[in-house]
């Protein structure tokens, strides 16, 4: 039996593992992440995968911190692998230990795969999220994608890898959504195909366009495909993080200034940066998030789809 508790951040779903999940030793967390993702892959997957969930979930595992000023450590993955870092699932888990009885408003100390990061619970929803140092790796970087042409885009990293397209073929728009689907997917298997990847050779698996806002606060609009295949229904922490990287760089938006960024279905984060001291951003974002359920998984050894349904 494995114990979690659902909640969406901007829309988007988080499911925190609370108790169940394998043991993983006791090493860094990014040896404890490889061994999850490569040692207990059908855990993974019974977790988030149909018919218990399905392909936008994000999985959040508690794990005990190397650090002992840390709250606590967490491995993210979804459906498809682990992720090193996640925005929104870092809200829904301030929230959800906050729901649990575990925290009180404060600022905590989270380590992760990629590596520590601070949050602020300001009330029982509101999170401020400090990430991991955020970069432009390359700007300006052409791709041929079938059907579409010439693509160009930026790749950033805000604790997951982006190429990142200011000038959409497709509007950023929810109804557009299969499109949207199409286009970014073709996009990342025209990098697969053309070799372009991070630089230590891995795949830049999230893709993230960019339209106008419909809500008036806001400063942009954005569509974003994640490494699961599936649309991100929040503004995408990672991803804000990635944007406010290029716009900075670009000298297109000042330090400390709020950035509203606005996700497909219409939810909105507050965000802004600060440099740090190697050249990089520190990038903050504030978002809200609502517990929506608890549950205690089963699984049945008679059960034919007992780890998940999927490729």
């Amino acid at each position: 039996m494995t114990k979690v508790i659902d909640s969406h951040t901007g829309g988007e779903p988080t499911r925190v593992i609370i108790d169940g999940g394998p043991d993983l030793g006791s090493g860094p967390i990014s040896e404890r992440a490889r061994l999850l993702e490569t040692k207990h892959d059908k855990f993974c997957r019974s977790v988030l995968c149909e018919p218990r969930g399905y392909d936008a979930m994000v999985g959040a595992l508690i794990v005990t911190p190397v650090e002992k000023n840390c709250l606590t450590g967490v491995i993210f993955f979804n459906t498809s692998q682990n992720l090193g870092m996640c925005g929104h699932a870092t809200v829904g888990l301030l929230v959800t230990l906050y729901y649990l009885g575990k925290i009180s408003v404060g600022n905590y100390k989270i380590e992760t795969p990629v590596g520590i990061i601070s949050a602020q619970l300001h009330d029982p929803n509101t999170v401020s999220v400090i990430n991991v140092e955020s970069y432009r790796y390359k700007k300006g970087v052409s791709i041929q994608v079938e059907q579409y042409g010439e693509i160009t885009g930026d790749i950033a990293w805000g604790g997951n890898w982006f190429f990142l397209v200011n000038n959409s073929p497709i509007s950023v728009q929810f109804e557009k959504l299969n499109k949207l689907l199409n286009f970014t997917s073709s996009i990342k298997s025209a990098l697969k195909q053309q070799h372009i990847t991070a630089p230590d050779g891995s795949e830049i698996n999230h893709i993230e366009l960019f339209g106008k806002p419909v809500n008036e606060k806001a400063h942009s609009k954005n569509f974003v495909l994640c490494s699961s295949g599936d649309y991100d229904r929040s503004p995408c922490g990672t991803g804000c993080s990635a944007k406010l990287a290029c716009l900075a760089e670009e000298r297109l938006w000042p330090e400390n200034k709020k950035w509203i960024q606005e996700s497909i279905i219409g939810s909105l984060y507050s965000t802004h940066y600060s440099w740090s001291t190697g050249g990089n951003i520190i990038p903050t974002i504030t978002g809200k998030a609502f517990v929506t359920s608890e549950a205690t998984l089963q699984f049945n050894p008679l059960d034919p789809y007992k780890h998940g349904i999927s490729l």
